[in-house]
Protein backbone atom coordinates (compact mmCIF):
# COMPACT_ATOMS: atom_id res chain seq x y z
CA UNK A 1 0.00 0.00 0.00
CA UNK A 2 1.82 3.14 -0.68
CA UNK A 3 1.01 6.35 1.52
CA UNK A 4 -0.91 9.00 -1.03
CA UNK A 5 -4.22 9.98 -0.58
CA UNK A 6 -4.76 13.80 -2.54
CA UNK A 7 -3.41 14.28 -5.93
CA UNK A 8 -2.20 17.61 -7.47
CA UNK A 9 -5.09 18.93 -10.06
CA UNK A 10 -2.90 20.10 -12.60
CA UNK A 11 -3.07 18.93 -15.84
CA UNK A 12 0.56 18.82 -16.81
CA UNK A 13 1.21 16.55 -13.20
CA UNK A 14 -1.26 14.02 -14.67
CA UNK A 15 0.14 13.82 -18.30
CA UNK A 16 3.56 13.46 -16.85
CA UNK A 17 2.52 10.24 -14.52
CA UNK A 18 0.60 8.98 -17.47
CA UNK A 19 4.07 9.25 -19.64
CA UNK A 20 5.86 7.13 -16.69
CA UNK A 21 3.46 4.99 -16.66
CA UNK A 22 4.10 4.02 -20.39
CA UNK A 23 7.74 3.93 -19.67
CA UNK A 24 6.90 1.30 -16.98
CA UNK A 25 4.47 -0.39 -19.53
CA UNK A 26 6.81 -0.33 -21.98
CA UNK A 27 9.75 -2.00 -19.38
CA UNK A 28 7.51 -4.57 -18.66
CA UNK A 29 7.07 -5.52 -22.50
CA UNK A 30 10.17 -5.00 -24.69
CA UNK A 31 10.29 -4.65 -28.05
CA UNK A 32 12.81 -5.48 -30.80
CA UNK A 33 15.08 -2.94 -29.57
CA UNK A 34 15.97 -4.95 -26.55
CA UNK A 35 18.51 -6.81 -28.33
CA UNK A 36 20.58 -3.59 -28.32
CA UNK A 37 24.32 -4.22 -26.99
CA UNK A 38 25.07 -3.59 -22.84
CA UNK A 39 28.25 -2.00 -21.82
CA UNK A 40 30.69 -3.95 -20.88
CA UNK A 41 33.45 -3.48 -18.44
CA UNK A 42 35.86 -3.53 -21.35
CA UNK A 43 34.54 -0.64 -22.40
CA UNK A 44 35.03 1.19 -19.06
CA UNK A 45 38.82 -0.32 -18.45
CA UNK A 46 39.19 0.93 -22.23
CA UNK A 47 38.51 4.21 -20.22
CA UNK A 48 40.66 3.85 -17.33
CA UNK A 49 38.49 2.24 -14.50
CA UNK A 50 36.92 -1.07 -14.16
CA UNK A 51 41.11 -1.93 -14.57
CA UNK A 52 41.11 -5.04 -11.78
CA UNK A 53 45.22 -4.74 -12.13
CA UNK A 54 44.71 -1.37 -10.52
CA UNK A 55 46.75 -1.11 -7.05
CA UNK A 56 45.52 1.65 -4.75
CA UNK A 57 48.10 3.90 -4.00
CA UNK A 58 49.63 4.98 -0.64
CA UNK A 59 47.69 8.54 -1.05
CA UNK A 60 44.55 6.76 -2.51
CA UNK A 61 44.47 3.54 -0.48
CA UNK A 62 40.93 2.43 -0.73
CA UNK A 63 39.28 1.33 -4.03
CA UNK A 64 36.23 4.15 -5.30
CA UNK A 65 33.18 2.17 -6.44
CA UNK A 66 30.40 3.70 -8.43
CA UNK A 67 27.08 2.89 -8.09
CA UNK A 68 24.56 4.33 -11.63
CA UNK A 69 20.87 5.72 -10.59
CA UNK A 70 17.67 4.20 -11.94
CA UNK A 71 17.54 3.86 -15.20
CA UNK A 72 21.24 4.14 -15.74
CA UNK A 73 24.00 2.12 -16.14
CA UNK A 74 27.48 1.03 -15.11
CA UNK A 75 29.21 3.53 -17.64
CA UNK A 76 26.85 6.17 -18.93
CA UNK A 77 26.19 7.44 -15.24
CA UNK A 78 29.98 7.83 -14.72
CA UNK A 79 31.76 9.17 -18.57
CA UNK A 80 32.83 12.30 -16.35
CA UNK A 81 33.57 11.50 -12.93
CA UNK A 82 34.92 7.92 -13.43
CA UNK A 83 37.95 9.75 -15.17
CA UNK A 84 38.04 12.82 -13.06
CA UNK A 85 38.98 10.07 -9.91
CA UNK A 86 41.32 7.94 -12.47
CA UNK A 87 42.87 10.90 -13.59
CA UNK A 88 43.63 12.04 -9.84
CA UNK A 89 45.26 8.49 -9.12
CA UNK A 90 42.01 6.00 -7.77
CA UNK A 91 41.24 3.11 -9.07
CA UNK A 92 37.67 3.11 -9.84
CA UNK A 93 34.86 0.81 -10.74
CA UNK A 94 31.54 0.53 -11.75
CA UNK A 95 28.63 -2.14 -11.48
CA UNK A 96 25.09 -2.80 -13.21
CA UNK A 97 22.26 -3.58 -10.98
CA UNK A 98 18.80 -4.10 -10.55
CA UNK A 99 18.49 -5.57 -13.95
CA UNK A 100 14.94 -6.54 -15.42
CA UNK A 101 14.89 -9.67 -18.20
CA UNK A 102 14.76 -8.22 -21.77
CA UNK A 103 15.83 -4.50 -20.53
CA UNK A 104 18.77 -3.46 -21.78
CA UNK A 105 21.11 -0.41 -20.65
CA UNK A 106 18.16 0.32 -18.26
CA UNK A 107 19.06 -1.01 -14.76
CA UNK A 108 18.48 0.18 -11.28
CA UNK A 109 14.63 -1.00 -11.66
CA UNK A 110 14.66 -4.45 -9.37
CA UNK A 111 13.90 -4.58 -5.56
CA UNK A 112 16.28 -2.60 -4.04
CA UNK A 113 17.15 -4.70 -1.27
CA UNK A 114 18.56 -7.53 -4.41
CA UNK A 115 20.36 -4.72 -5.64
CA UNK A 116 22.23 -4.14 -2.60
CA UNK A 117 23.21 -7.95 -2.63
CA UNK A 118 24.82 -7.21 -5.70
CA UNK A 119 26.60 -4.20 -4.77
CA UNK A 120 27.89 -6.47 -1.67
CA UNK A 121 29.21 -9.27 -3.71
CA UNK A 122 30.87 -6.44 -6.45
CA UNK A 123 32.67 -4.65 -3.39
CA UNK A 124 34.20 -7.96 -1.88
CA UNK A 125 35.39 -8.58 -5.65
CA UNK A 126 36.89 -5.42 -5.78
CA UNK A 127 38.28 -5.65 -2.45
CA UNK A 128 39.99 -9.02 -3.40
CA UNK A 129 41.10 -7.40 -6.77
CA UNK A 130 43.04 -4.69 -4.74
CA UNK A 131 44.10 -5.91 -1.52
CA UNK A 132 42.03 -3.39 -0.04
CA UNK A 133 40.19 -3.52 3.53
CA UNK A 134 37.83 -0.84 2.87
CA UNK A 135 36.24 0.71 -0.16
CA UNK A 136 34.82 4.21 -0.72
CA UNK A 137 31.03 4.17 -2.81
CA UNK A 138 29.75 7.14 -4.62
CA UNK A 139 26.67 6.85 -6.04
CA UNK A 140 24.11 9.10 -7.76
CA UNK A 141 20.13 8.95 -6.92
CA UNK A 142 19.22 5.59 -5.86
CA UNK A 143 22.72 4.70 -6.25
CA UNK A 144 23.27 7.12 -3.46
CA UNK A 145 20.31 5.78 -1.13
CA UNK A 146 20.52 1.92 -2.25
CA UNK A 147 24.14 0.99 -0.28
CA UNK A 148 22.89 2.37 2.54
CA UNK A 149 20.84 -0.88 2.80
CA UNK A 150 24.52 -2.60 2.25
CA UNK A 151 25.46 -0.82 4.97
CA UNK A 152 22.46 -1.65 7.64
CA UNK A 153 21.78 -4.72 6.71
CA UNK A 154 23.89 -6.74 4.83
CA UNK A 155 27.08 -6.23 6.80
CA UNK A 156 28.76 -3.34 4.43
CA UNK A 157 29.60 -0.95 7.47
CA UNK A 158 33.03 -3.41 8.09
CA UNK A 159 34.33 -3.16 4.55
CA UNK A 160 33.24 0.89 3.59
CA UNK A 161 34.77 3.78 4.65
CA UNK A 162 33.11 6.51 2.90
CA UNK A 163 29.13 6.59 1.33
CA UNK A 164 28.95 9.83 -0.94
CA UNK A 165 25.80 10.51 -2.21
CA UNK A 166 24.99 13.07 -5.23
CA UNK A 167 21.19 13.77 -5.07
CA UNK A 168 20.18 10.33 -3.07
CA UNK A 169 17.21 9.83 -2.51
CA UNK A 170 17.68 8.69 1.05
CA UNK A 171 13.93 8.98 2.32
CA UNK A 172 12.31 8.46 -0.44
CA UNK A 173 10.24 10.71 -3.35
CA UNK A 174 7.24 12.36 -3.72
CA UNK A 175 8.22 13.11 -7.25
CA UNK A 176 7.36 16.84 -7.58
CA UNK A 177 3.84 15.64 -5.76
CA UNK A 178 3.26 12.86 -8.75
CA UNK A 179 2.92 10.00 -6.75
CA UNK A 180 -0.30 11.28 -5.07
CA UNK A 181 -1.83 10.75 -8.51
CA UNK A 182 -1.44 6.91 -8.35
CA UNK A 183 -5.10 6.57 -7.59
CA UNK A 184 -6.29 8.23 -10.04
CA UNK A 185 -5.32 5.50 -12.90
CA UNK A 186 -6.45 2.45 -11.87
CA UNK A 187 -4.11 -0.51 -11.65
CA UNK A 188 -1.29 2.00 -11.55
CA UNK A 189 -0.18 0.99 -8.68
CA UNK A 190 -0.08 -2.61 -9.10
CA UNK A 191 1.71 -2.41 -12.31
CA UNK A 192 4.48 0.05 -10.82
CA UNK A 193 5.13 -2.83 -8.03
CA UNK A 194 4.63 -5.75 -10.42
CA UNK A 195 6.64 -4.46 -13.45
CA UNK A 196 9.08 -2.09 -11.75
CA UNK A 197 9.79 -2.78 -7.82
CA UNK A 198 12.77 -0.51 -7.48
CA UNK A 199 10.61 2.49 -8.69
CA UNK A 200 7.87 1.62 -5.86
CA UNK A 201 10.63 1.23 -3.20
CA UNK A 202 11.60 4.40 -3.90
CA UNK A 203 8.17 6.57 -3.21
CA UNK A 204 8.16 8.55 -0.03
CA UNK A 205 6.73 6.17 2.72
CA UNK A 206 6.88 2.73 1.10
CA UNK A 207 7.88 -0.21 2.69
CA UNK A 208 11.45 -0.08 1.34
CA UNK A 209 12.12 3.38 2.83
CA UNK A 210 10.54 2.94 6.03
CA UNK A 211 12.23 -0.12 6.89
CA UNK A 212 15.52 1.73 5.62
CA UNK A 213 15.62 4.66 7.74
CA UNK A 214 14.01 2.69 11.58
CA UNK A 215 16.35 3.06 14.23
CA UNK A 216 18.37 6.10 12.10
CA UNK A 217 19.72 7.84 8.98
CA UNK A 218 23.10 5.85 9.40
CA UNK A 219 25.70 3.06 10.90
CA UNK A 220 28.60 3.98 13.33
CA UNK A 221 32.00 3.68 11.58
CA UNK A 222 31.23 4.97 8.39
CA UNK A 223 31.56 8.84 7.35
CA UNK A 224 28.98 10.07 5.04
CA UNK A 225 28.56 12.72 2.07
CA UNK A 226 25.51 13.90 0.89
CA UNK A 227 25.52 16.48 -2.33
CA UNK A 228 22.58 18.01 -3.42
CA UNK A 229 20.91 21.02 -5.54
CA UNK A 230 17.81 23.31 -4.97
CA UNK A 231 16.92 22.11 -8.64
CA UNK A 232 15.90 19.03 -8.41
CA UNK A 233 12.54 18.02 -9.69
CA UNK A 234 12.83 14.05 -9.19
CA UNK A 235 14.13 13.49 -5.72
CA UNK A 236 11.79 15.71 -3.91
CA UNK A 237 11.49 17.62 -1.53
CA UNK A 238 14.81 18.21 -1.87
CA UNK A 239 15.87 18.58 2.03
CA UNK A 240 14.92 14.86 1.96
CA UNK A 241 18.22 13.55 0.70
CA UNK A 242 20.15 15.04 3.57
CA UNK A 243 21.29 12.16 6.61
CA UNK A 244 21.18 13.04 10.36
CA UNK A 245 23.37 11.37 12.50
CA UNK A 246 27.61 11.49 13.52
CA UNK A 247 29.98 11.66 11.09
CA UNK A 248 27.58 13.39 8.07
CA UNK A 249 28.27 16.08 5.64
CA UNK A 250 24.97 17.71 3.60
CA UNK A 251 26.09 19.62 1.10
CA UNK A 252 23.81 22.07 -0.74
CA UNK A 253 25.69 22.94 -4.42
CA UNK A 254 24.39 26.52 -4.49
CA UNK A 255 25.70 27.38 -0.73
CA UNK A 256 28.70 26.56 -2.59
CA UNK A 257 28.38 28.58 -5.71
CA UNK A 258 24.74 30.24 -6.18
CA UNK A 259 24.65 30.42 -9.81
CA UNK A 260 24.89 26.52 -10.01
CA UNK A 261 21.93 25.21 -11.91
CA UNK A 262 22.30 21.76 -11.63
CA UNK A 263 19.59 19.45 -11.49
CA UNK A 264 19.10 15.93 -10.53
CA UNK A 265 20.60 14.12 -13.56
CA UNK A 266 23.42 17.06 -13.92
CA UNK A 267 24.50 16.83 -10.16
CA UNK A 268 25.60 12.88 -10.63
CA UNK A 269 26.85 13.38 -14.67
CA UNK A 270 28.50 16.33 -15.50
CA UNK A 271 29.01 18.99 -12.54
CA UNK A 272 32.22 19.90 -11.97
CA UNK A 273 31.27 21.86 -8.96
CA UNK A 274 29.63 18.68 -7.06
CA UNK A 275 32.50 16.36 -8.33
CA UNK A 276 35.08 18.55 -6.87
CA UNK A 277 33.20 18.07 -2.94
CA UNK A 278 33.32 14.25 -3.86
CA UNK A 279 37.05 14.48 -3.98
CA UNK A 280 36.85 16.21 -1.15
CA UNK A 281 34.98 13.39 0.75
CA UNK A 282 37.57 10.64 -0.54
CA UNK A 283 40.09 12.92 0.76
CA UNK A 284 39.25 15.27 3.55
CA UNK A 285 42.55 15.85 4.70
CA UNK A 286 43.73 17.26 1.77
CA UNK A 287 40.29 18.90 0.95
CA UNK A 288 40.06 22.49 -0.85
CA UNK A 289 37.16 25.12 -0.97
CA UNK A 290 34.60 24.36 -3.30
CA UNK A 291 33.95 27.65 -4.87
CA UNK A 292 32.35 28.45 -8.38
CA UNK A 293 35.90 28.13 -9.95
CA UNK A 294 36.15 24.41 -9.03
CA UNK A 295 34.52 24.11 -12.41
CA UNK A 296 37.80 23.99 -14.03
CA UNK A 297 39.57 22.36 -11.40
Amino acid sequence: MLPWTRAPRTPRARRTLAALLLAVAAVATPTATAAAATPTAATATSRGWNDYSCKPSAAHPRPVVLVHGTFGNSIDNWLVLAPYLVNRGYCVYSLDYGQLPGVPLFNGLGPIDKSAGQLATFVDRVLASTGASEADIVGHSQGGMMPNYYLKFLGGAAKVNALIGLAPDNHGTTLLGLTKLLPYFPGAEDLLNANTPGLADQVAGSPFVTKLNAGGDTVPGVRYTVIATRYDEVVTPYRTQFLDGPNVRNVLLQDLCPVDLSEHVAIGTVDRIAYHEVANALDPAHATPTTCASVIA
